[in-house]
């Protein structure tokens, strides 16, 4: 998923910042991109607007945080919510399996870092969203390609 590039939206007055500055680094995020400036039910929507400090696992120091997307929408109730959302690959959601193989072990260890780091990451947006009574929603391709 090495595709990027500027997303121009429609719903201009939906996007909660400079509309001119959207991009997307993979089909998986233009995808959501399009879902919510067409969805009727996502009032405001950002790309990588808010900012969440985290504590590196790898050098125990603090990092900045820019989840993928912000979002409010008005549910089928009419209440207001409001989502950080984060898109990734289901495999890397979830921790890596060593195999045990010498010629994958550089793979794995690569693999174990970017998943500390992610899970760091994802801490601090869940405590984040619970002090603002929002919500943290990490999408995979199972959830993105089923709409």
């Amino acid at each position: 998923m090495a595709y990027k590039g500027k997303y121009k939206p429609r719903n201009r007055s939906k996007y909660k910042g400079d509309p001119t500055k959207i991009i997307y680094r993979s089909l998986w995020e233009r995808r959501f991109m399009v879902y919510c400036d067409e969805n009727p039910n996502v009032i405001k929507w950002a790309s990588e607007e808010v900012v969440i400090p985290y504590r590196s696992p790898l050098d125990r120091r603090i990092h900045k945080y820019y989840p993928d997307f912000w979002v409010k929408t008005k549910k089928h109730d009419g209440l207001i919510e409001i989502s950080l959302i984060e898109i990734k690959p289901k495999k890397q959601t979830v921790p890596p399996k060593d195999t045990g193989r010498k010629r994958k072990k550089g793979r794995f260890l690569l693999e174990m870092k970017r998943y500390g780091v992610n899970e760091a990451k994802w801490k601090a947006a869940g405590a984040v969203c619970k002090r603002k009574n929002w919500k943290f929603v990490i999408l995979t391709e199972d959830q993105l390609l089923s709409k």
